[in-house]
């Protein structure tokens, strides 16, 4: 059961999750343009670091010729799909209306949210287990875990996106009105997650008493947002219910 607050834009579920209407929601016919270049550098991002051995000398020595070369393609390439409309969020019009509609899901929106999940996947999985590694072992071998492991790890995330296994990468759009807000929650986890993190390496010494530190922010820090987001308290977090219509990016 619900019962509405907000002018009946927000609606509350039983456990006090907030529910967006759908039907409240503006519908748009055209994605302005600053809507769009708004969403471009996301897929720069989400395309400069997949190859994250190359991500992880960006960040332990700086930015080299390779990393502007490599950027360079990603940019060339993302921008010819956003002017193509073959970018989430940088569509001239909305792809989908109705979140409960049975739409095949485009392929270009399958593969660009595959490689985002595979991002977002791979370096929380990679930071937690060289944390792991550097207080059990005394010793940091992050490097050499990119090294070996991200292309396996990120690979397994692949397939499960090409076999329609992963939320927001199934053949079709009907489970969007829940299924945004695993994908956002995800992001918004690990986004915030990872600076924590970055900053806890600048400043802390490289002891065991210090991983261990920043392995408890780090995890915390996830969590806390993944409950957050679970709450429904971040942006794209709440259910929308479904049988209205919406837009959704």
């Amino acid at each position: 059961m619900y019962h509405t607050a907000r002018a009946g834009i927000l609606r509350r579920t039983v456990n006090d999750i907030p529910v967006e209407l759908a039907s409240a929601r503006k519908i748009r016919e055209r994605n302005k343009i600053s809507y769009r270049l708004a969403h471009w550098p996301i897929w720069i991002w989400v395309g400069f670091i997949i190859p994250a051995p190359l991500t992880f000398d960006l960040f332990e020595s700086g930015f080299d010729g390779r990393m502007a070369v490599w950027l360079g393609v990603v940019m060339l390439v993302t921008g010819v799909a956003g002017l193509r409309g073959r970018l989430p969020g940088v569509e001239p019009r909305p792809y989908i209306i109705r979140f409960t509609e049975d739409k095949p899901n485009p392929l270009y929106r399958r593969v660009c949210y595959t490689l985002a999940w595979s991002t977002v996947i791979s370096f929380a999985v990679l930071n937690i287990a060289g944390l792991v590694v550097a207080i059990v072992t005394g010793g940091w071998y992050l490097r050499q875990l990119y090294e070996l492991a991200y292309f396996p790890i990120a690979a397994t995330i692949w397939i499960l996106g090409a076999a329609g296994q992963l939320p927001r990468v199934k053949r079709s759009t009907r489970g969007e009105w829940h299924e945004r807000r695993y994908f956002y929650g995800s992001v918004w986890a690990v986004c915030l997650a990872q600076p924590v993190l970055w900053f806890l390496w600048a400043v802390l010494p490289q002891t065991t008493a210090a991983d261990v530190v920043k392995l408890a922010a780090f995890l915390g820090v996830l969590a806390g947002v993944g409950w957050a987001s679970y709450r429904g308290k971040l942006p794209r977090t709440r259910p929308i219910v479904p049988g209205e219509l919406a837009v959704s990016d």
